[in-house]
């Protein structure tokens, strides 16, 4: 396909589809347990914030920034991939900024745009200053900020890890681009359709030169489908490129596994700490991959650019982040606590007497069992006759 076509593409996609994304938006805001946030600070982006806190929070308190793809509002994407049931499940704040049509006729976020991805500027500042307000208003933890985004959202993803990376602990990108590839419409759709290769060097440098911030550098995910004729496969390569030169890593992978039957690449450092991961979802086309996690629980549902792939990428993308560890402690607590009764003079009763284990000689002393002590201490509470 020619750039004049895709060019042309572009323009049309308003009419083609913005009926049909305008009611999926709709029809998720309605029962979204989204809420809009106002006055959160300056806004040069013209971005709507949305937010979800769940009564209960982890410690440390932990946020997610989640970014939709094209053409989807925030409730829609949320709906989709569900990180709003992953942040009620493991008690995390959820931030999910919005893109406006005034802005961009397909809400796409303008990842390419000079003015929006710059420090201090536009869209990325207007998001920065969303995760400053949510920071202070929940009391989240510095040290646990994180950010995810499909498509366009991926490409802001890119766009906030590197012009803000003392903000993010890791990053998670779907679908999406490297930073500083493109300054205008042209160049992003060379990037999307074609993805030329550049030394790693060279990527690195792009993001070294968005902020004075020279390390320690987020952790960053990548996702991938191979069948993706929207935005080409090697920009998976490009931004893990990217981010290995910044990590200093080599580009062999450390590990190759699979992952509910998809290859993942992994690099990690000197501690064992993953930092840089890459997923290849083998065949599928544009899209955020769902499927049932490792807890047999299913996050999102299929819709636009949400495909059931058999893989839950949000839920591991949270298990990158060290999000999903808090269910498990909590559980663990609970069964540690002894079983609540009726009687707490019986409980005492009872605990007293199997408290030791038994010895055949000191029940021959006593002349009688465990049976017993447990039936003469009900009798005494009068739970028997």
């Amino acid at each position: 396909m020619s750039l004049a076509r895709n060019v042309d593409l572009l323009r049309r996609l308003p009419k083609l589809d913005g009926l049909r994304f305008a009611e999926l938006g709709r029809s998720a805001d309605s029962s979204s347990p989204l809420r809009e946030v106002t006055g959160f600070g300056d806004n040069p982006g013209a971005l709507r914030m949305f937010a979800f806190v769940p009564a209960q929070l982890q410690k440390p308190r932990a946020l997610v920034v989640v970014l939709h793809g094209c053409g989807q509002t925030a409730a829609a994407y949320d709906l989709g991939a569900g990180w709003s049931t992953l942040a009620q499940h493991y008690g995390f704040a959820l931030l999910m900024p919005e893109q406006q049509r005034i802005n961009n006729a397909n809400t796409c976020f303008n990842w390419f745009n000079p003015e929006d991805t710059m420090r201090g500027s536009g869209e990325a500042h207007s998001i920065r200053e969303m995760i400053a307000h949510m920071a202070d208003a929940h009391r989240i933890d510095s040290r646990r900020i994180f950010i995810t985004g499909l498509s366009a959202g991926g490409g802001m993803t890119s766009v906030m890890l590197a012009t803000y990376p003392e903000v993010f602990a890791a990053g998670a990108v779907i679908a999406g681009l490297p930073y500083g590839i493109a300054s205008n419409l042209r160049e992003a759709l060379d990037g999307m359709f074609h993805s030329p290769a550049r030394p790693a060097r060279e990527l690195g440098d792009l993001v070294r030169s968005a902020s004075d911030h020279r390390g320690p550098w987020p952790k960053i995910s990548v996702w991938h489908g191979s069948a993706d004729r929207t935005v080409n496969p090697g920009n998976a390569n490009e931004i893990v490129k990217q981010w290995l030169d910044l990590h200093e890593l080599p580009e062999v992978p450390m590990a190759e596994t699979n992952v509910d039957g998809y290859p993942r690449q992994t690099w990690w450092n000197n501690d064992g700490e993953t930092l840089v991961e890459s997923y290849a979802i083998t065949d599928m086309a544009h899209g955020t991959p769902l499927g049932l996690a490792d807890n047999d629980q299913r996050y999102g549902m299929e819709g636009a650019f949400l495909i059931e792939a058999g893989i839950s990428s949000s839920y591991h993308i949270a298990k990158f982040f060290g999000l999903t560890g808090w269910i498990a402690e909590a559980k663990k607590k609970v069964e540690a606590k002894p079983a609540l009764t009726p009687a707490p003079h019986l409980a005492r009763s009872i605990r007293s007497a199997v408290a030791e284990p038994a010895e055949p000689k000191r029940e021959k002393s006593y002349g009688f069992d465990l049976g017993q002590i447990i039936t003469r201490a009900l009798t005494a509470a009068g739970l028997m006759n």
